[in-house]
């Protein structure tokens, strides 16, 4: 694995009640001439670990790359304190915040991409609706244009295709709210390694994420809620829908053939985004930069350099 050119954290003000920073890894010269890539991970409220496969765009193709951990994960500051009566701490507009923070202590707000993977794609989306001056292109992977759109999805398009027993014990459980049941947890393992991540075993990089965020589930559980198949937390009606149009920057949507943000939850942004390419990866769901590694880079690579 390359070594980093730069480490550190970035103090960030988000009126928490204690001195917050942001987390952020560099690799390659952010000067270099080539427009450097921002790594948006997913969640919400994971890590930028199991995206770590990104660096394939500057070990092969020399584009300066940076991962951060997003507030609230990782090796960024923990606030478990914002959760029940105070999740309503979590908003989009923080996170919103928190990268354009980021952007201006690397001094790289006039030049740079995005690249968001998930819920990373979700906020890079909304960030890119606002056409902001320095960003030029825009990759989107696995990224819903509306977790209304999401859940119904899962419930109407995935869901049926799970084992009878699976799909009642979802169903049972997330409506008695028992998600710790033995029979939840293996009917979400099951899909999850269907739609979520079909390499077999999972790699290193995800499993590291899905630590973390055992650790600390403060921000999942207040910005989409506990459950898989239920959004509930302060998320729950986030859509770009009526503003995707306004992204006026070349753009790349990956999907995954199996991808749980399926085609229909996709299809909004490829109908609204001015100047957008879609690219389904086969064999692949929600992680095809995990899944197909090579396949993935390529495509992005290809898209950034043309």
């Amino acid at each position: 694995m390359a070594t980093p050119t730069l480490t550190g954290n970035v103090d960030i003000d988000v009126q928490a009640g204690k001195s917050c920073q942001t987390w952020y890894q560099v690799y390659g010269d952010l000067k270099s001439g080539l427009t450097p890539v921002v790594a948006l991970h997913g969640g919400p409220g994971s890590t930028h670990h199991y995206i770590l496969p990104l660096l394939d765009l500057f070990t092969i193709h020399s584009i300066p790359i940076v991962f951060y951990d997003q507030i609230g994960n990782g090796n960024s500051t923990h606030l478990p304190e914002k959760s029940g009566d105070q999740a309503s701490f979590w908003t989009e507009q923080l996170f919103l915040d928190e990268l354009d923070n980021l952007l201006r202590h690397l001094g790289i707000q006039d030049n740079y991409t995005l690249v968001g993977q998930s819920w990373g794609g979700m906020l890079a989306s909304r960030h890119a609706s606002k056409q902001p001056k320095g960003l030029k292109q825009l990759v989107l992977a696995n990224t819903p244009s509306s977790l209304q759109l999401f859940a119904k999805a899962a419930a109407e398009e995935l869901l049926p295709n799970l084992p009878t027993e699976a799909q009642d014990a979802i169903r049972k459980n997330e409506a008695a709210g028992t998600l710790d049941a033995e029979d939840y947890k293996a009917a979400t393992a099951l899909f999850y390694k269907t739609h979520m991540c079909r390499a077999d075993p999972w790699p290193m990089e995800f499993l590291q994420s899905l630590g973390w965020l055992m650790k600390d589930a403060t921000v999942r559980h207040a910005t989409y809620g506990p459950a898989e198949f239920t959004v509930s937390g302060t998320f729950k009606d986030w859509s770009i829908e009526d503003d995707a149009h306004k992204i006026n920057v070349p753009t790349l949507l990956i999907s995954g053939e199996y991808d749980n943000v399926t085609d229909n939850v996709v299809r909004p942004l490829f109908k609204a985004i001015p100047k957008v390419k879609w690219y389904t990866i086969p064999g692949a769901s929600h992680t095809p930069h995990l899944e197909r590694r090579e396949k993935f880079i390529e495509l992005v690579a290809e898209f950034l350099t043309a």
